[in-house]
């Protein structure tokens, strides 16, 4: 086989296994994101710093999208979905934050 076509070809199968598992995260983005997750309330940092420990690697790009729309919020809200006293007006974030809320 020639070379050439032989990387191209396993550069197609390595996007495809990507698609297929989930979109893994590259690690670098995930370290950024770890970065964000240090709040200014102790409470929202423990629970994150939980989650991505538990799950950090396993995290789809699906979900960390959702975890960037989650740390946008202010310290107060985030607390507010993370303990249970609100729901999430985006249904979209019910499973992140029922994944948060479960560590």
């Amino acid at each position: 086989m020639d070379p050439k076509l032989e990387v191209e070809t396993r550069a197609r199968c390595d996007a495809s296994s990507s698609v297929l598992s989930g979109s893994r995260v590259d690690p670098r983005r995930l370290v950024r994101v770890r970065w964000r997750c240090r709040r200014g309330m102790l409470e929202n940092d423990l629970i994150l710093e939980r989650f991505l420990d538990a799950r950090g690697d396993a995290l789809t790009e699906q979900e960390l999208a959702a975890l960037d729309r989650l740390l946008a919020l202010g310290d107060n809200e985030l607390w507010d979905l993370l303990s249970g006293r609100q729901e999430p007006e985006d249904v979209a974030l019910a499973p992140l934050v029922a994944a948060l809320r479960a560590v």
